[in-house]
């Protein structure tokens, strides 16, 4: 039903249900937020959205106000600006004056907002008791001092991650945002997703930053110092140097790294077509073993195991499924380990001088690494993690001119990889290159699917769902001749727990589940340059499959270089090597924290 109003005496007609702020975006006016969450229910707490409505006695929250037939409204009264200013005083004053050296400085809503309003002083005086920094984890830290009161970061830690860690503790001016019942991250059930830190308009929640620890790295002559970069990195980095979301940026962040010193120049990539070798390879070993031997200790579903916040989650709320998540590392940390074997032995370096640097889209890696099960390789296989923001930082600090770069191309062995590596970036993405593989293995022929894409599993809906016949079985796989194929794909942790709970109930019956810890998979993720809107991350998968179609190799097992280290070094997938070097175990964390009460 279409309904008529007016703002700033623009007519315009809207469906009925649509809020003030949403009817004005779309003839161009913005309107100032805070605690404003695109999507989800907002709380409205922050005002800063208030509108003047003819007839109205007070301004209203256009956020949560809903246009009504015949509405006139005004978004840039005179009375309309100055209640927003008194506003963005109140919060500046209780707010630490540390802007310069704030993490968040040039990169803050509320310092962005202040100077759009004008403001050069600020009235009031809210003395507030200052509280410590939370550094206890290695992806998050909390600034409390700096803290808005927003509550972005409830949002997304309830509503869209199912986490529930963080939420208001006490009242009045006390009112602190914070895990229930204690003061660390470390001691409450945190995933270390970072969409907290993703979503937070201010200072309040950063990553754990490494920079430092890479520069001292890359200065030590005493180091081999090599990076790995993340599939979605290429499409996001350039938005750190105001290019469009979804610019393709792989040459000059190549170009940049080297400049920066990193001895070689690697892609993640090459870990992910590993990673569909070996967790391609046990799919099918645990279908064979189910279907064929009737080996009923064999789990079905199998999970996918390359987000490190969904192995998180899993251990802390559902550690039942951990034999039925991929015992396959995550590629981050397959490429750690074969770097300082496989790699160490062909360059002749010792593993314990070579330092491996990750460049990541999410703050969970830099927990991941850290796992104490994360040394097969004899010392710890990455060494540090930067988010995408972290190294736009680098970049700046060392100068380098980013836009005006020319491409770069990536060394070889491990920066040699395939279009379905690429699509590891996106929501659907591991899944799809999965069947990229074991389809073609099964039946020696292309996935029956225009341009390799597994559409049914693209996209941004929240929970996806395909179905896949095997049609014209090998002889060795004739067990499969026939059955359908049933796989799922979630994206975010309150999705994931949707997907679960329909599997744990038996309402669905999947073979194969993707998770991605964060929504629309890592080029949301907790690291990604700010604000990750729909349209951003749009705008980011298309660019991945834009990659992926302008390779020549699209499929994992075509890589060259993953079939000369199986040749040269790991012998078979799953084979004695493979198994302990590329795969790991879970455990058991359901009560070991605290967890949230709500």
């Amino acid at each position: 039903m279409k309904i008529k109003c007016e703002i700033n005496n623009i007519p315009l007609e809207v469906e009925k249900g649509t809020t003030v702020l949403d009817a004005a975006k779309k003839i161009g006016i913005k309107i100032p937020t805070l605690c404003y969450f695109e999507g989800l229910q907002n709380p409205g707490s922050c005002r800063l959205c208030v509108v003047e409505v003819e007839g109205a006695a007070t301004l209203l929250p256009s956020c949560i106000t809903e246009v009504s037939d015949g509405m006139k409204i005004k978004t840039n009264s005179k009375r309309v600006r100055g209640a927003r200013k008194i506003l963005l005083e109140l919060l500046l004053s209780s707010h630490p004056w540390e802007c310069n050296t704030c993490d968040r400085n040039q990169d803050c809503e509320l310092q962005t907002l202040a100077d759009e309003y004008g403001l050069r002083e600020v009235r009031f005086n809210t003395e507030k008791e200052k509280l410590p920094l939370d550094t206890s984890t290695p992806g998050i830290v909390r600034d409390p001092n700096k803290c808005i009161l927003c509550r972005r970061c409830v949002t997304a830690c309830q509503e869209i991650q199912n986490v529930s860690t963080l939420g208001p503790r006490y009242r009045g001016i006390k009112t602190i945002i914070a895990p229930a019942e204690v003061d660390l991250l470390s001691d409450a059930v945190c995933v270390q997703c970072g969409q907290c830190a993703a979503v937070c308009p201010v200072g309040a929640i950063t990553e754990h930053s490494d920079i430092d620890a890479v520069w001292e790295a890359l200065e030590d002559p005493n180091k081999y110092v090599i990076v790995q970069t993340a599939p979605a990195i290429r499409a996001a980095l350039g938005e750190c140097f105001d290019l469009p979301p979804g610019t393709l940026v792989k040459g000059r962040m190549v170009t940049a790294l080297r400049m920066l010193g990193f001895d070689q120049v690697f892609d993640t990539n090459f870990a992910a077509d590993l990673t569909i070798i070996e967790e391609g390879n046990e799919l099918l070993t645990r279908l064979k073993k189910k279907l064929v031997d009737k080996d009923d200790s064999v789990k079905l579903p199998m999970f996918t195991s390359c987000s490190p916040g969904w192995i998180n989650y899993m251990e802390h709320f559902y550690p039942e499924l951990k034999d039925n998540v991929s015992t396959c590392k995550s590629p981050q940390q397959m490429f750690g380990a074969v770097a300082k074997t496989y790699f160490a032995d062909k360059i002749g370096r010792k593993k314990e001088d070579m330092v491996v640097v990750s460049i990541m889209p999410c703050t969970a890696k830099k927990f991941e690494c850290n796992r104490d099960e994360m040394s097969d390789s004899g010392v710890q296989d990455v060494d540090y993690v930067l988010t995408t923001r972290e190294l736009g930082k680098m970049i700046k600090q060392a100068g380098i001119d980013f836009v005006n770069l020319p491409d770069g191309v990536m060394d070889a062995p491990l920066g040699i990889s395939t279009g379905a590596a690429d699509i590891f970036a996106n929501t659907g993405g591991v899944m799809e290159a999965a069947l990229r593989t074991a389809y073609e293995v099964v039946t020696g022929k292309d996935l029956p699917f225009e341009k390799l894409h597994v559409t049914p599993v693209q996209g941004l809906e929240g929970v996806k769902e395909a179905e896949l016949t095997i049609k014209g079985a090998l002889p060795e796989w004739n067990f499969l001749e026939g059955v359908t194929l049933k796989v799922a794909v979630a994206h975010g942790l309150g999705n994931a727990s949707r997907v679960i709970e329909s599997v744990l109930k038996g309402e669905k019956e999947y073979h194969f589940i993707e998770i991605m810890t964060c929504p629309g998979g890592c080029i949301g993720g907790g690291g990604q340059p700010r604000l990750t809107s729909d349209e951003v991350r749009l705008a980011r998968i298309q660019a991945i499959y834009k990659e992926d179609e302008g390779r020549e190799l699209r499929k994992s097992h075509d890589n060259p270089a993953i079939k000369q280290l199986y040749e040269e070094f790991l012998g078979t997938p799953l084979g004695e090597k493979s198994h302990h070097l590329l795969h790991t175990t879970y455990f058991d964390k359901k009560n070991s924290k605290n967890k949230a009460k709500v």
